[in-house]
C-alpha cells in the first residue's frame, strides 16, 4: 500500500491523476503498518495484548497491563489487548482485531523527524486483513523513506485546511482570559459567561498548551457557513452583586477574551493614528471597559469572519476572524420559535443606551455574524496577526546589530590573529637560535595552564548542561525555520523544546564527561549525576514553587501535578538515562591530548593590573554576548509577557549565529590577555567571560519591568521575575559553555604551536 501525497498538499482522490501535478506527487512507502501487525501477533502469541510502537524519537515505556507512552508530548494509558498509537500529535486507540483512524480521517507517519506524510486510511476489520496489508508493504519496501523533499504549497503537518460546506457549522471555541498586568490566566467560564446547553467540554491539549495555562473550552455561539445573523439572543442572566464585582476585578486588570475559530484566534482591530491611520490588530478582545468611575461589560459581539474559496477545492476555507466588542441594552421580545421563547432587539447609535454593571440587575448576551469573502488564501490568513508586533523599527534594529557584532567580531579576531601569529614566530626563534634569552608572555605558564581548577566538577557540569541548551535551541530553530512551529500549532514551540531539551542529554553527559576527564576526574558517577540533575533541579524547584503561587490563585496557569508527575517521568525516565548513555560514550573515549605537561609545583602569579581582576573583565566579557541580543530579546520578551505572537525565527537564527561568534571570540580575547599577563586561571574566567552576559539579561528584564509592564500585584511580580531567573539562568549555561570550549581549543592550538623543552 502506498501513501500519496499532492504537491499543493490534496489527497490524490481528490485530483486528476494524469494531470501535469500529479508528477509532483510524493510515493512513500511505509513499513509502520507491517510492525504494528507482526507485533500484534508476536503478543498475543506470548498472551500478552501490549504492543509498543516507537515513530521516530516517540519513547515509550512498556508493562505488560499497564503501560505509559510519552511521544511528542502527549501521555498516554495502554491496557493490556489494546495498542496506543501517537501520529503528528494526535492519540488515537487501537483495539485489538480493528483500528481506528483519527484526526478526521487522517494518520500521520513522521519520516526521517521532519517531514509528517498525511493520507486518508480506511479502518480495517480484522487484524488478519492487517497482517496481509502489512506484509505486501514489507514486500514493497524496508523501511521510511529517507529523504522527502518539500515541494511548494504542500501544507504543513497537522495544519491541514478545513473545507465547510454552505450552511455547515462553525464551531466556536472559547479560550483563557489573559492579562498583561496580572499574567495570571482564568477560565472563560470563571465569570457569568452563557454556558452552552450541552455540558462544558474541554478540548484534548498538549503538553505546550497546558504548561502555558490554555483553556480551550466549547461554547454556545452557533455558526453556520454563510449565514450572517443579526443580534441573535445568546442567554440573559441575572446579575447578582458577587458576579458584577467579578467583572469589575477582570475590567480593572485589563483581562482580554479569547475565542477560536478553525484553529484561528479571534482579533480586534483598531486604527494607529500615529501611522496615518493604518490598521493593526490585537489579539482576544476586552471584557468591558471602565470610564468615569463607571463600569460598562460589552454584552455583544459583532463576528466578522472573511472565507475564501477556490476551484481547486469544494467549500470554503476561512482565512479571517475579527471582532468588534459593543456595550448595549437590548430590549426582548416573545418568538415561541427561539430557544427560551425570546429574541433580542438591538438598539444601536449614538442614541443607544450603555450596559453598566451598578445600573442593571441582569444581563442579555447577543452576538452578529457577518460573512464576507476575502482574497486572502488560506496559507497567508496568520499575516495579520503576525504583524502585530508592527513597523519597521524591528528590521532596523536587527541589521545595526549585525553590523556592529560583525564589525566587533571582525576587529577583535583580526587582532587575535595578527598578535598570535607574531608571538608564536618569536617564541619559536628563541627556541632555536637565543634559547638563553628571557622569556616572557604566555609561554611561561605551559607548565600549568591546562591544571585542573577548583571546582572543575562543577564546571563540568555546567559546560555539559550549555550544550544541551545549546542543542535544544539549534534543532528547535531548525524545526522553526521549515515551519513546523508555526501559531497554528498551539503550545508546541513549548513542547517542542522540552522534549527536545530531554533527547538533549545524551550530549550533555558526552560532554561533560569529556571534560571531566581532561581533569583527571575519577568520580564520573557523581559527575553523571549531577549533569542530570543538578541544573534540571534548580529550574524545576523554581517552576514547582511559582506554580503553588499560581495554584493559590486559583489560575488556570497553574500546571496540575498530573501533567507535573509527567515532567517529572520526561526527566527520570528519559533523560537521566540519556545523560548516563552519552557520558558512558565520553569516558569510554581517551582523554583529549594536550600539548603540553602539567607541572607537579603551581606557578606563583604576578600581581595583576585592574583591569585584569576577574570581576572586571568578567563585566567586560559579557556586554557583547548581551549586545547581540538585545533587541531581539525585546520582541521575545514582548511575545511572553504582552502576550503577542513572535515568528521572526530566521532573525533568530542569524542572531543565534552571531551571538556564539561573539561569545567564542571574547572569551578567547580575554583568555588570551590574561594568559599573556602570566595567568593561567582561565577555565572559569572564560566561562564566565561569556556567561556573565546573563547578568545584562536579568538587568535588561528589571528594566524592561519597569518601563513596559505595569504589574503591582505580588504574585505576579515573583511569576515575573522567577521565570526571568530561569531564563537568564539558561542564557549564561549557553552563553558560557561556547566561550569555555573555544577557549579550550584555542590555548590547546596556540600551545601546540610552540616549541617546549
Amino acid at each position: 500500500m502506498h501513501l500519496f501525497l499532492s504537491a499543493n498538499g490534496l489527497p490524490l482522490a481528490r485530483q486528476d491523476r494524469n494531470s501535469p501535478a500529479a508528477f509532483c506527487h510524493l510515493c512513500v512507502c511505509v513499513e509502520v503498518l507491517w510492525t504494528v501487525a507482526a507485533s500484534l501477533r508476536l503478543a498475543r502469541s506470548r498472551g500478552c495484548g501490549c504492543v509498543g510502537v516507537w515513530v521516530c524519537g516517540c519513547v515509550g515505556v512498556w508493562a505488560c497491563g499497564r503501560v505509559g507512552v510519552w511521544a511528542c508530548g502527549r501521555v498516554g494509558v495502554w491496557a493490556c489487548g489494546r495498542v496506543g498509537v501517537w501520529a503528528c500529535g494526535r492519540v488515537g486507540v487501537w483495539a485489538c482485531g480493528r483500528v481506528g483512524v483519527w484526526a478526521c480521517g487522517r494518520v500521520g507517519v513522521w519520516a526521517c523527524g521532519c517531514v509528517c506524510v498525511c493520507a486518508r486510511f480506511s479502518a480495517f476489520q480484522s487484524i488478519s486483513e492487517l497482517g496481509a496489508v502489512g506484509s505486501s508493504l514489507r514486500r514493497a519496501a524496508t523501511g521510511v523513506l529517507a529523504f522527502v523533499v518539500w515541494p511548494s504549497g504542500l501544507q504543513r503537518p497537522g495544519v491541514a485546511p478545513i473545507e465547510y460546506s454552505e450552511g455547515a457549522r462553525v464551531e466556536l471555541k472559547v479560550n483563557k482570559l489573559t492579562s498583561v498586568k496580572t499574567q495570571l490566566p482564568y477560565g472563560y467560564y470563571t465569570l457569568p459567561f452563557c454556558k452552552p446547553e450541552s455540558g462544558i467540554v474541554e478540548s484534548v491539549e498538549n503538553l505546550g498548551e497546558i504548561l502555558a495555562g490554555d483553556l480551550i473550552e466549547n461554547s454556545a455561539f452557533d455558526l453556520r457557513m454563510g449565514e450572517d445573523e443579526k443580534c441573535k439572543m445568546l442567554c440573559k442572566r441575572p446579575l447578582e452583586a458577587a458576579d458584577k464585582e467579578k467583572f469589575r476585578s477582570r475590567i480593572d486588570d485589563e483581562y482580554l477574551v479569547n475565542f477560536i475559530v478553525d484553529n484561528l484566534p479571534a482579533a480586534t482591530k483598531y486604527v494607529r493614528k500615529s501611522d496615518g491611520g493604518e490598521f493593526t490588530y490585537m489579539n482576544g478582545f476586552p471584557i468591558g471597559v471602565q470610564k468615569d468611575g463607571k463600569y460598562y461589560l460589552y454584552n455583544h459581539l459583532k463576528l466578522d469572519l472573511k472565507y475564501h474559496s477556490s476551484d481547486q477545492y469544494e467549500g470554503h476555507r476561512i482565512v479571517g476572524f475579527e471582532i468588534e466588542p459593543r456595550s448595549i441594552v437590548q430590549a426582548t421580545q416573545a418568538d415561541p420559535s427561539k430557544p427560551g421563547g425570546l429574541k433580542a432587539v438591538c438598539q444601536e447609535g449614538a442614541d443607544a443606551q450603555l450596559m453598566e454593571l451598578d445600573t442593571f440587575n441582569e444581563v442579555i448576551f447577543s452576538y452578529d455574524v457577518a460573512w464576507e469573502y476575502s482574497e486572502v488564501r488560506w496559507v497567508s490568513r496568520w499575516d495579520n496577526y503576525l504583524k502585530m508586533t508592527g513597523g519597521q523599527i524591528h528590521w532596523f534594529s536587527i541589521l545595526n546589530s549585525l553590523m556592529i557584532m560583525l564589525f566587533l567580531s571582525g576587529m577583535v579576531a583580526m587582532i587575535l590573529l595578527r598578535t598570535l601569529y607574531r608571538d608564536i614566530t618569536k617564541y619559536n626563534e628563541l627556541a632555536t637560535a637565543e634559547e638563553a634569552a628571557e622569556e616572557t608572555g604566555w609561554k611561561l605558564v605551559h607548565g600549568d595552564v591546562f591544571r585542573k581548577p577548583r571546582f572543575g566538577k562543577l564546571l563540568a557540569v555546567s559546560v555539559g548542561s550549555g550544550v544541551q541548551i545549546l542543542g535544544m535551541s539549534v534543532v528547535t530553530l531548525i524545526f522553526a525555520l521549515l515551519g513546523f512551529l508555526s501559531p497554528a500549532h498551539r503550545g508546541g514551540l513549548l513542547q517542542s523544546m522540552m522534549m527536545l531539551f530531554t533527547f538533549m542529554g545524551v550530549f550533555g553527559g558526552y560532554a561533560s564527561a569529556r571534560l571531566y576527564k581532561v581533569f583527571n576526574g575519577e568520580d564520573w558517577k557523581t559527575n553523571t549525576l549531577m549533569t542530570a540533575m543538578l541544573y534540571p533541579g534548580v529550574i524545576f524547584l523554581v517552576f514547582f514553587v511559582l506554580n503553588l503561587f499560581i495554584w493559590g490563585q486559583k489560575s488556570s496557569g497553574a500546571v496540575p501535578f498530573t501533567t507535573m508527575f509527567a515532567i517529572l517521568v520526561l526527566w527520570f525516565g528519559i533523560s537521566v538515562p540519556l545523560v548516563f548513555l552519552g557520558s558512558y560514550f565520553g569516558f569510554r573515549r581517551e582523554a583529549i591530548a594536550l600539548p603540553v605537561r602539567t607541572n607537579h609545583v603551581p606557578r606563583q602569579i604576578p600581581a595583576q593590573a585592574w583591569f585584569m581582576q576577574p570581576l572586571f573583565t568578567c563585566a567586560i566579557g559579557g556586554i557583547l554576548p548581551f549586545g547581540a541580543v538585545f533587541t531581539e530579546l525585546f520582541f521575545i520578551m514582548s511575545s511572553l509577557w504582552q502576550h503577542q505572537f513572535y515568528y521572526l525565527f530566521g532573525f533568530l537564527a542569524l542572531v543565534l549565529v552571531i551571538l556564539l561568534i561573539t561569545c567564542a571570540e571574547i572569551s578567547i580575547a580575554l583568555t588570551y590577555f590574561q594568559l599573556t599577563a602570566e595567568n593561567y586561571n582561565w577555565w572559569w574566567r572564560s566561562f564566565l567571560a561569556s556567561g556573565s552576559s546573563a547578568v545584562y539579561v536579568f538587568l535588561y528584564s528589571m528594566m524592561y519591568f519597569s518601563s513596559r509592564l505595569q504589574i503591582d500585584k505580588v504574585v505576579s511580580t515573583f511569576l515575573y521575575f522567577g521565570y526571568m531567573a530561569i531564563m537568564s539562568l539558561l542564557f549564561g549555561l549557553l552563553t558560557g559553555s561556547i566561550g569555555l570550549i573555544s577557549s579550550f581549543f584555542f590555548v590547546r592550538t596556540i600551545y601546540g604551536s610552540i616549541k617546549v623543552d
